[in-house]
C-alpha cells in the first residue's frame, strides 16, 4: 500500500488534463521524429539530437500504436508514476512504511513533477531511471548483485547524458555508509559498464553542442527559482517554510539522509557550477534530483511524530523502559528497518553493535536487516535462555500499549497533511493543465494557417526550426508553398529540412508580392543577426522590402502576413493594425531543443 497509493495518485494527476490540446515546440519535435522510420531517425542522430536518440526510438514504437497528443505524453505519465512508487519504496526500505507513503505522495503532488509528467519529452523517464538505480544501490549495499544497478544506469544515461551526475551523489552515499573496499570495487565495476555505454554518446553529442547555445549563465535568480521548485510543494508561504523545517529535521534520519541529501543537492549544484563557465543548466536536466526532497521531508515529519508520541507517552505516565519497548514493538509490527548512523551517527539501532556483516562486506550498522523476533512471543524470563543480539523483549500486555499509540491513525494524519497543500494549490495545478501555460501552442498556429492562408500562398519559417509547426500539424499547411524548402527533414536527416541557398531564395522572394511568415514572435523587426545564411536573407528581404499586415501571436510563435511595399497613394486594403499584444524584447531565437 505504501508504494501503490503514490503510484495511483501520480497516475491520476498525470492523466488529469492530458488532452489539454496542442503540442508546443519540443513536443512537436518528439512527435515529428517519432513518426519517422528507424533508418531516418538513425540518420538524424548523426547530425542533431543524439542525446535523445533512445527516447526517439522508444517514441517511434509508442506512436506506431496511435499518433496523437495524448499517446505522445503517456510515457511521461507512466515514468512519473513509476518514480513516485520508487521514491516510496526507497522510504520504506530505509525507514518505515509511513515514511515511504508520505514521501511518494509528496513527490506526486509537487507541481514540477506534474508539469513534466505531461510533457512529451524524456525527463520524467530519466527521473524514473535514477530513482530505480538509487533503490538498486540500496539493495546492493544490503548484499544484492551490483549488475542490475549498472544496467539501469546505462539505460538512464542513454535517455539523457546529464543523468551521469547522479554518480557523484551515489559515491557520497557510499562514503557516508563507510563501506569496505569490496563494496567500492563492485560499485566501480557497475559504473564502469554504464559509463562505457555512455562514452560514444558523449562524443557524438559534443559535436552537437550548438543546440544548447541558447542557454545562459545561471544567476542567483535561477538558483532561487530552482530551490523553490525543488524544495517544497508550494514555492512560498507556510507550506514552503514548513517543508524546509521538516527537511532540516530529516537530515538526522541516518542512512535515509545519506541517500536523499546527496541526490537532492549534488546534481543541481554540479551543473550550476559548470554552467558558470559553459552554460548547460536547465532545471529539467536535473529533474531526477527532486526525488531527494520528499524523502527528507517525510523523514523529518516522522521524527517529529516520534517526538510527539514520546511526549504523549510521558504524559500518560508510561515508564521509559516500557516506552522504548512499545516503540520497538510498533516499529517491528510496521515492518520497520532501523535508521542508524550513516550520517548522523545515531538512531534507534545504533546500540546493536558495529561489526561487519553481509555478504557484500558492507558495515552492518549501515544497512542492517530487520529483527526477526516477533514482539508477542511467549515471555520467558529464564536467565539460562540465550538471547539473539537482535531479540526484542516481548511485552506482557502488547495490546494495552499498541492501542494508545495508534500508528495507523498517525499515518493517516500524515496523508491528510499532504492533502492540505495540494488542495490549497489546486487552482495552480488546474492552470498548468492548459495549453496556454506552455511556451507556444502549435495547434493554434496551425489552425490560424488553415483559416487565413489560401492554397498556393507562399510561406517562410523564420528561423527554420518553426517548420516543426507544419510537421506536427501538416493538414492546414497542405497546398501552401514553402519558399525556402529544398529537401524535407526526413529525407535530409535534419529536424527542419534543408533549405535553398541565399541566391535562390532571393530569386524566389523577388517573384512574390505577399508572403506569410511563421516566425519567432520577437523577430521582424529585430537586431538579431541569424547564423544561417538563408535565415539572414529571409530577415533582410522581408524586413527591408515588405511591410507587415495582420499578425497573430501565440506565445513564442507568430503568424504574420507581409506585403511588398507599395506607393503611398495605393495602400493595400489588407494593411490593418496587428491584433496581438506587444511582443517581448528581441532575443536570439531558440534553436532545436536538447
Amino acid at each position: 500500500m505504501a508504494v501503490a497509493v503514490p503510484v495511483a495518485v501520480m497516475l491520476a494527476l498525470g492523466l488529469w488534463g492530458l488532452d489539454r490540446g496542442g503540442m508546443w515546440g519540443d513536443e512537436g519535435v518528439t512527435f515529428m521524429v517519432g513518426r519517422r522510420t528507424v533508418p531516418q531517425i538513425w540518420h538524424l542522430l548523426h547530425g542533431v539530437d543524439a542525446v535523445h536518440g533512445l527516447y526517439y526510438l522508444l517514441m517511434h514504437a509508442v506512436l506506431a500504436v496511435h499518433p496523437g497528443e495524448v499517446v505522445l505524453r503517456l510515457p511521461s505519465v507512466c515514468g512519473a508514476a513509476a518514480t513516485a512508487g520508487l521514491v516510496a519504496a526507497i522510504g520504506v526500505r530505509l525507514a518505515r512504511p509511513r515514511v515511504g507513503l508520505w514521501a511518494g505522495l509528496l513527490y506526486a503532488i509537487t507541481p514540477l513533477t506534474g508539469h513534466y509528467a505531461q510533457e512529451g519529452r524524456s525527463y520524467a523517464l530519466v527521473a524514473a531511471g535514477v530513482a530505480a538505480a538509487t533503490l538498486l544501490l540500496v539493495r546492493a549495499l544490503e548484499g544484492r548483485s551490483w549488475w542490475p544497478y549498472g544496467a539501469v544506469l546505462a539505460v538512464t544515461f542513454l535517455l539523457h547524458e546529464f543523468a551521469v551526475l547522479v554518480l557523484c551523489a551515489h559515491a557520497v552515499t557510499l562514503a557516508a555508509a563507510r563501506v569496505r573496499g569490496a563494496v567500492w570495487r563492485g560499485w566501480i565495476r557497475a559504473v564502469g559498464v554504464a559509463a562505457g555505454v555512455l562514452i560514444p554518446l558523449v562524443r557524438v553529442s559534443e559535436r552537437q553542442s550548438a543546440q544548447v547555445a541558447w542557454l545562459r549563465v545561471p544567476d542567483w535568480d535561477t538558483t532561487e527559482r530552482l530551490a523553490r521548485d525543488f524544495l517544497a510543494v508550494a514555492p512560498t508561504g507556510i507550506v514552503f517554510w514548513t517543508s524546509i523545517a521538516l527537511m532540516l529535521i530529516g537530515l538526522g534520519a541516518g542512512r535515509l539522509a545519506s541517500v536523499a541529501l546527496p541526490l537532492l543537492l549534488l546534481p543541481p549544484l554540479l551543473l550550476l557550477s559548470v554552467s558558470q563557465f559553459r552554460p548547460l543548466f536547465h532545471e529539467r536536466y536535473v529533474l531526477y534530483a527532486l526525488a531527494g526532497a520528499p524523502l527528507l521531508v517525510a523523514a523529518g515529519a516522522d521524527r517529529v511524530a516520534g517526538a510527539l508520541r514520546r511526549l504523549w507517552l510521558e504524559g500518560r505516565g508510561v515508564p521509559g523502559a516500557r516506552r522504548a519497548e512499545a516503540e520497538r514493538a510498533v516499529a517491528h509490527v510496521g515492518g520497520r528497518r532501523e535508521l542508524v548512523g550513516a550520517v548522523s551517527g545515531g538512531g534507534p539501532g545504533a546500540a546493536r553493535g558495529t561489526g561487519d556483516g553481509g555478504t557484500n562486506g558492507v558495515a552492518a550498522h549501515a544497512f542492517p536487516e530487520p529483527p526477526t523476533t516477533h514482539p508477542t512471543e511467549p515471555l520467558d524470563s529464564s536467565p539460562r535462555r540465550p538471547r539473539h543480539p537482535g531479540h526484542l523483549t516481548p511485552l506482557r500486555h502488547p495490546t494495552r500499549l499498541h492501542r494508545p499509540l495508534r500508528p495507523h491513525l498517525l499515518t493517516l494524519a500524515g496523508v491528510l497533511a499532504v492533502a492540505i497543500p495540494f488542495l490549497h494549490g489546486l487552482p495552480g495545478y488546474r492552470d498548468d493543465r492548459s495549453a496556454d501555460r506552455r511556451p507556444e501552442n502549435l495547434a493554434a498556429v496551425a489552425a490560424l494557417v488553415g483559416r487565413e492562408v489560401r492554397p498556393g500562398d507562399p510561406v517562410l519559417f523564420l528561423p527554420s526550426f518553426w517548420r516543426v509547426t507544419a510537421s506536427a500539424y501538416p493538414g492546414p499547411f497542405a497546398g501552401v508553398r514553402d519558399l525556402a524548402l529544398e529537401e524535407p527533414g526526413a529525407r535530409s536527416g535534419t529536424l527542419s529540412g534543408r533549405e535553398v541557398g541565399p541566391g535562390e531564395l532571393r530569386a524566389r522572394l523577388a517573384g512574390v508580392d505577399r508572403v506569410w511568415i511563421v516566425a519567432q514572435s520577437n523577430l521582424l523587426p529585430s537586431r538579431w543577426v541569424p547564423g544561417d545564411p538563408a535565415d539572414r536573407v529571409k530577415l533582410d528581404v522581408v524586413d527591408g522590402e515588405f511591410a507587415r499586415g495582420r499578425q497573430y501571436v501565440h506565445g513564442r510563435v507568430k503568424l504574420a502576413l507581409y506585403i511588398r511595399r507599395m506607393l503611398p497613394q495605393d495602400p493595400s486594403p489588407l494593411m490593418r493594425p496587428p491584433v496581438s499584444a506587444a511582443t517581448p524584447a528581441p532575443a536570439p531565437p531558440r534553436p532545436a531543443p536538447r
